[in-house]
C-alpha cells in the first residue's frame, strides 16, 4: 500500500485530500503513478492536465521519474502562485 496525498486545486477537482492504494507491480516511478490516477477519467485526468505538477516522494520533492515502493508516501500538488 502507498498513501497518495491531493493539494491545493487538485484536492479541490478530486473531492479528496488522500487515498491509501495497492501499488500495482507495473508503476514504480511518480510519473507512472500519476498516469494511472490519471487513467482512471474524470475529474482524476486533472492529474496529467495540469501544467507543472509537482510531486514528493516521503516529503522530498521528486522528477517524474522518483522510484516509488509499497509504504511510500506520494504527494501531488499544482504549482502555487501568489503576490
Amino acid at each position: 500500500m502507498i498513501k497518495v496525498l491531493f493539494f491545493a486545486g487538485l484536492r479541490e477537482a478530486l473531492g479528496t485530500g488522500s487515498e491509501s492504494l495497492a501499488l500495482p507491480a507495473e508503476i514504480a516511478t511518480v510519473g507512472a503513478l500519476r498516469d494511472h490516477l490519471a487513467a482512471r477519467g474524470e475529474p482524476w485526468s486533472a492529474l496529467a492536465g495540469t501544467k507543472n505538477l509537482r510531486a514528493a516522494v516521503n516529503q522530498q520533492m521528486a522528477a517524474a521519474d522518483a522510484a516509488v515502493k509499497p509504504g511510500d508516501e506520494v504527494a501531488f500538488f499544482p504549482p502555487v502562485t501568489g503576490g
